[in-house]
């Protein structure tokens, strides 16, 4: 069954229909600097208009990028704490699923 809005997959595989935030903090907690590297985020569709991504830093803590093409935004930061990324993405996403 495909996603009602988006969806979430890692790098190792792991693929999640709307992911709740509980389901976004499971899987950036996964990732790691070897073979589970980043997580996108996207709408279930051919060529998604928006996205956004996590991966780990070499040199620890996660870059963050939201980008959306309709609403010209690309934003990229550098966050620590696993508990905000997935708060803030899904405050971002909620706005992306109206």
């Amino acid at each position: 069954m495909a996603a009602d809005y988006y969806c979430a997959d890692s790098e190792n595989g792991d693929h999640i229909n709307d992911p709740s935030e509980d389901a976004l903090l499971m899987l950036i907690s996964d990732l790691n600097g070897s073979d589970n590297t980043f997580v996108v985020i996207q709408p279930d569709e051919d060529d998604p208009v928006w996205f956004a991504s996590v991966a780990v830093l070499d040199q620890g803590g996660y870059e963050i990028v939201r980008r959306d093409t309709i609403r010209r935004e690309h934003d990229v930061t550098v966050e620590t704490t696993i508990d905000r990324i997935a708060g803030d993405l899904t405050k971002w996403l909620a706005t992306r699923a109206t």
